[in-house]
């Protein structure tokens, strides 16, 4: 079994994952494909990736009972911890934004456009 899950990706690679692949959801594929396919399908989103990101999961005989690799810019990045896979969270590019978003009063509409 294998999951692919990408973000911002070009509609050409989504259109060439759907072949392959059943899309559960919009930009999450699955399936059940050999080490080699998955390697040549995996090859493909990585190349054709661009801007977006992506996850790749599927079965192995570890201790989790799967394994992850990741291409493309995420803030998720998997982190092997005495062989067992944990997921680290990189610090937002400008945390600055946030707050300042989180300061802005819900019921203030000026700036928004009428």
């Amino acid at each position: 079994m294998l999951v692919i899950v990408v973000e911002n990706a070009p509609p050409r690679l989504r259109g060439r994952l759907a072949v392959w692949l059943i899309e559960a959801r919009a930009g999450v594929y699955v399936g059940a494909y050999s080490r080699r396919a998955r390697e040549r399908i995996w090859e493909e989103v990585q190349g054709a990736i661009g801007e977006g990101n992506a996850v790749l999961a599927w079965s192995a005989p570890t201790d989790a009972g799967f394994t992850i690799e990741t291409c493309g810019a995420n803030r998720r990045l998997p982190v092997d911890l005495d062989g067992f896979t944990l997921m680290s969270f990189l610090p937002p590019a400008d945390p600055g934004t946030k707050k300042e978003e989180k300061r802005r009063n819900p019921g203030d509409l000026s700036g928004v456009a009428e």
